[in-house]
């Protein structure tokens, strides 16, 4: 299938870049100093989302603590030398810069802070090519909220009906919905059932191909 978009948004964990294993073991790392125990879908509920909003649903398990306090102390995690390391997604740097190339305008809207994902497009070498970034500081509602994706079809001065959207979480995926564009998902994180409301879903980037158009292909469902 063939889509035109005027514009192309990305997700960034999970999307691409990666990151995954790593921000899974910060997290688990901050419920093991609580004595918090955790599970896989514990975990998988912070997957796309703003960490304030995530703890904020789970903060009755951290009696006497606050958000700011547990988010930071899970952020000091970062920089430890046994977390996973991060790398690109398959296929993504080269769909960002084959995009790019075609003159297709680029934004990523991330759950991410600014420093944070400023430093991941920084080391996938792409962060030149973005339009816009739009990050967890620069909205008041995080995903599933469709703000982030229509923050940055205001920026880009297109409507958001005319774009295609990636993600790999299905917060995102909702958000992507929720604001009007045509959503691809990518199974890098989640299972193809969890990410069924999407409206076509690849195994990894290198899946999408970039025709004269511009236009992007997409395996059949």
């Amino acid at each position: 299938m063939e889509l035109t978009p005027a514009a192309v948004v990305f997700d960034l964990d999970g999307t691409l870049i990666d990151t995954e294993p790593r921000n899974r073991m910060m997290w688990a790392r901050l419920f093991a100093a609580h004595g918090v125990p955790c599970d896989d879908a514990l975990l998988s509920s912070f997957t796309g989302r703003r960490g304030r909003e995530a703890l904020a649903d789970t903060l009755h398990l951290f009696p006497g603590r606050t958000v700011e306090e547990l988010f930071h102390q899970a952020v000091s995690y970062e920089n430890d030398p046994d977390l996973p390391a991060v790398r690109p997604v398959h296929g993504s740097v080269p769909l960002v810069r084959a995009l790019h190339e075609a003159g297709t305008p680029l934004a990523v809207v991330t759950s991410g802070v600014r420093p944070y994902a400023e430093g991941l497009l920084a080391t996938l070498g792409v962060a030149d090519l973005m339009k816009v970034v739009v990050t967890a500081d620069d909205v008041l509602v995080g995903k599933p909220d469709p703000e982030g994706f229509l923050a940055a079809a205001a920026r880009l001065g297109l409507p958001a009906a005319d774009m295609v959207a990636f993600e790999d979480a299905p917060a995102g995926v909702a958000a992507v919905k929720a604001a009007g564009m045509t959503c691809i998902a990518v199974t890098t994180t989640q299972s193809r059932r969890a990410l069924a409301a999407a409206d076509h879903v690849v195994a990894d980037l290198s899946e999408v191909d970039v025709l004269p158009g511009p236009a992007l292909r997409v395996p059949a469902a």
